[in-house]
């Protein structure tokens, strides 16, 4: 009878203490603070950042930095609403609100509030339709139009043959503030005659190790876009260009305590780097252009010019020099020949031409 008892009370022990289980469960549910929009942005920008390159992931913030913006409008505010209230229907205010931005930013903003959704959903953080979010975008967004790279090809040829020059850039003095600007005009010249020649991207010359270049080979082998690994060939007067800068630089690499090949190709020497040898930002690259183009063409040229203009310059000297639309593609390293094919199209000065042979010398000789 005791023994009978005894497990009784067990019995009504495990009840009791399953039932404070029970209650407590909910109760610690309750205390768990909701997931807000905001929270899963960062987290899905910082995957990016893992994954993509430091150019897309700061387009995708800026993307969703606008997203934000029209779910405000929406009267959904992100750092507060919960991540459950995401929906696809979001995204038709959203392309619409994109109309007053170019196709291709439009286009490319969509493409990352797609990703967010699709980061969302596989986290299971909202009940997402997958397809209903891209028939919306497919639905209500505008197909670029194919344009023909614009920029000033003559003027181009200009600079390069100022700046090739070095005594054009260098300044004549011994003391620390001249030999800094000595640096800055060799380094100017070699990452303009290397933009020129090779069809870098500006962030993938800012990127370059003094490591990655094989002297005897002219080329090197690098990572770009798309996380793609290429060859990049490098003309006989880049890579003297460079040589001469890296021989201004040597008692500053030699000092900085770190083998030679790790150091960065195109180092800053403002007074924000001092004695350390630090990579150029894609920032700095596009003031060294603008600072030199100023110099040497004039202000009114100084928007005209952007370090992209060279990689056109590049291309457009492919196709000229060869007419190989294929060598064209691999040399840029379009993923899409159709990228290259835009630069495919004859100039003003060569319809001109054409016409005036075609018709006004027959005319003539009538």
């Amino acid at each position: 009878m005791i023994t009978f008892m005894f497990l009784i009370s067990i019995i009504i022990k495990n009840i009791d203490k399953s039932k404070k289980l029970r209650i407590m469960t909910p109760m610690a549910k309750q205390a768990q603070a909701p997931v807000v929009i905001t929270d899963v942005m960062a987290k899905y920008i910082d995957m990016v950042k893992l994954s993509r390159s430091e150019h897309t992931a700061r387009a995708y913030k800026n993307a969703l930095q606008t997203f934000r913006d029209v779910l405000k409008e929406k009267w959904l505010e992100p750092e507060s609403t919960p991540i459950e209230k995401l929906t696809e229907d979001l995204i038709s205010p959203l392309a619409a609100y994109l109309k007053v931005f170019a196709p291709a930013t439009e286009q490319l903003y969509l493409q990352a509030v797609k990703g967010f959704y699709e980061y969302v959903d596989s986290e299971r953080l909202a009940d997402i339709n997958q397809a209903r979010v891209h028939i919306l975008i497919r639905q209500r967004s505008r197909r670029t139009g194919i344009r023909f790279p614009q920029f000033p090809m003559d003027d181009i040829e200009r600079l390069l043959a100022q700046v090739e020059n070095v005594e054009n850039l260098a300044l004549p003095g011994g003391d620390e503030e001249l030999a800094n600007l000595n640096l800055r005009a060799y380094r100017d010249r070699a990452f303009l005659l290397t933009l020129a020649d090779t069809g870098f991207r500006v962030h993938e010359a800012c990127k370059l190790r003094r490591g990655d270049i094989d002297w005897n080979e002219q080329r090197a082998i690098v990572i770009g876009k798309g996380d793609k690994q290429a060859v990049v060939r490098f003309t006989s007067r880049a890579l003297q260009a460079i040589k001469d800068y890296l021989s201004l630089r040597t008692a500053l690499d030699g000092n900085s305590g770190k083998q030679l090949t790790s150091l960065p190709l195109f180092a800053r020497h403002d007074k924000g780097a001092g004695k350390k040898v630090k990579a150029m930002t894609p920032a700095t690259g596009r003031n060294i252009v603008q600072e030199r183009v100023a110099q040497f063409l004039g202000m009114d040229m100084a928007g005209k010019i952007t370090p992209h203009s060279f990689r056109h310059y590049f291309v457009t000297s492919v196709l000229r020099g060869s007419g190989n639309l294929k060598l064209a593609q691999e040399l840029a390293r379009h993923s899409n020949i159709q990228v290259t094919q835009r630069y495919t199209h004859l100039s003003n000065d060569e319809l001109d031409k054409a016409y005036y042979e075609i018709f006004e010398k027959k005319s003539k000789q009538s």
